[in-house]
């Protein structure tokens, strides 16, 4: 196990390098919180409780649309954040990932338009390339996606779905406003174009931001989440949210595809979320994630790396290199001396990040990331 020093800087570089290398390799550019972080005495409570239940919990499938039990507190979740949807308009999945890949392969086929955030989530751009899907960017601002390019882009391919991140925004840390979020629905109301809003970051933010889906009721908006950044990555268990119409057609696709869902992840998943402790593990996350992002503000900083703009909440800080700095190149020779970082252009499908960085705030903690920053750096700094 090690880093891949010659794979080439696409979507899969910044996975493949945090899920390749060990616990010593210092990780700022991963997507996650680091393992002390996430509710590890809620999962050890869980694994106790499921010890001792009954046998059938813990050796047959799942039923068709996921615990039942589960789907209903996601029911009441949801209401917080505005949105109003019945367990019968909710199904489990194994991820989120899964969420996605199979509402692709429920309203897609091969050659479709999709549209994604320019910046976005890189893994968006690795699913869509194995459903062969036609890609579209729309540059993403501090408040939503450019809706003057938005509306070009509707008109000039006819887009089967926009995929996006509702709550804080991947890489970027930005909110959708208010506004923006109605201008938006206002635009795609008169066309066949389905968004899907990835929620996974909803549990970081201090005040729910505006939902698509619970200005949209539901009607042509699909949300998913799951629970991996904030109980545990080795729970693979995530959620889709729509219209009980999809619901019934994504349960026969995952039946499909994946025959019947585990019940075990399922179950500590919804033994952890009824823990009165979570809600006490989550104020400290909020609190330590708004702490480690103004330090590591400052020291990048003094570095002359600077965020495109200071996030109200969650992991990430979207930071611009000093002008003439390649955040590949930088990447690459970081990744020499043990640290990952997670280049602009693997978010971008225009490549125009490429003297962006991503950093999570709650990798970023350890001193030789920025000692290594610094050293990295210097060469070309006084060269110019």
């Amino acid at each position: 196990i090690g880093p891949k020093l010659d794979r080439e800087v696409d979507p899969l570089w910044v996975s493949r390098q945090a899920l390749d290398t060990d616990h010593s390799t210092l990780k700022p550019g991963c997507g996650w919180l680091p393992p002390e972080w996430l509710y590890e005495t809620g999962v050890r409570r869980a694994l106790r409780r499921m010890a001792k239940a009954d046998s059938l919990e813990l050796v047959e499938y799942a039923t068709p649309a996921g615990h039942p039990e589960l789907r209903q507190l996601i029911s009441r979740r949801l209401i917080h954040i505005g949105i109003e949807a019945s367990p019968e308009h909710i199904m489990l999945t194994e991820s989120g990932t899964q969420a996605i890949d199979l509402i692709c392969r429920f309203l897609l086929e091969a050659g479709d338009t999709v549209i994604v955030d320019d910046p976005c989530y890189f893994n968006f751009h690795a699913l869509l390339k194995a459903h062969r899907i036609n890609i579209v960017s729309v540059p993403y601002t501090p408040h939503g996606p450019d809706l003057e390019i938005f509306q070009s882009v509707l008109a000039e391919h006819s887009p089967r779905l926009y995929i996006t991140n509702s709550g804080i925004h991947n890489p970027t840390g930005a909110v959708l406003s208010p506004v923006t979020a109605h201008r938006l629905l206002k635009l795609v109301d008169q066309t066949n174009l389905v968004i899907v809003e990835d929620d996974i970051f909803a549990d970081f933010e201090h005040t729910p931001a505006p939902r698509l889906a619970a200005f949209d009721g539901l009607n042509r908006v699909i949300q998913v989440s799951s629970f991996s950044k904030t109980i545990s990555a080795s729970l693979r268990c995530g959620y889709i949210v729509a219209k009980n119409e999809w619901i019934e057609n994504l349960i026969d696709l995952k039946i499909a595809t994946s025959f019947g869902g585990g019940r075990l992840a399922a179950d500590m998943v919804l033994i952890a979320l009824k823990d009165s402790g979570y809600r006490k593990h989550m104020e400290t996350v909020r609190l330590r994630l708004a702490h480690e992002m103004q330090k590591v503000i400052t020291q990048l900083g003094a570095l002359n790396i600077h965020p495109w703009l200071v996030p109200q909440a969650g992991i990430f800080l979207w930071c611009k290199l000093p002008d003439g700095f390649d955040a590949a190149l930088i990447a690459r020779e970081c990744l020499k001396h043990g640290v990952v970082l997670a280049p602009g252009n693997a978010f971008s499908q225009s490549l125009n990040a490429q003297n962006f960085l991503r950093f999570n705030v709650a990798q970023s903690v350890d001193p030789p990331i920025f000692e290594t920053l610094k050293n990295v750096l210097a060469p070309q700094q006084n060269s110019t």
